[in-house]
């Protein structure tokens, strides 16, 4: 996105203020605008009152909820709760094996396992 251009910004969409060079532009803009309106009066074509009557025509929206054809309501499947559980809890994994003698720490809190009384000697020789 940093790559694309300017032209492709979601921000800054609406147009700023109109600002003239002089007072007799913007004097000149105001009697068209008013010039405009009143030319829409006669015709009988008034914005807001255009937009106010096609929203009043249009036909209300309709926001029922129904399930899809070929699913039916499942009142009759009763709710289990939060206390059931669906499956047994599985134990929590603990080392029973002798492989491992211990667990050296090497540089800065790293973990290491160790296997023989040899691995813990050269661990702690390791050390800073």
């Amino acid at each position: 996105m940093h790559l694309e251009g300017p032209w492709l910004s979601t921000t800054g969409k609406k147009r700023g203020k109109v600002k003239f060079r002089n007072a007799a532009e913007a004097q000149r803009a105001r009697e068209l605008d008013a010039s405009w309106k009143e030319l829409l009066k006669q015709q009988g074509i008034e914005a807001e009152e255009k937009k106010r009557r096609r929203a009043m025509s249009a036909e209300p929206l309709n926001y029922t909820l129904s399930a899809p054809p070929g699913r039916g309501n499942t009142n009759h499947i009763p709710s289990q709760g939060q206390s059931t559980g669906v499956a047994a809890l599985r134990p929590a994994p603990v080392y029973t094996g002798t492989k491992i003698k211990g667990i050296g720490t090497m540089h800065k809190s790293n973990a290491v396992p160790i296997f023989s009384d040899e691995e813990a000697v050269a661990i702690s020789q390791m050390r800073r």
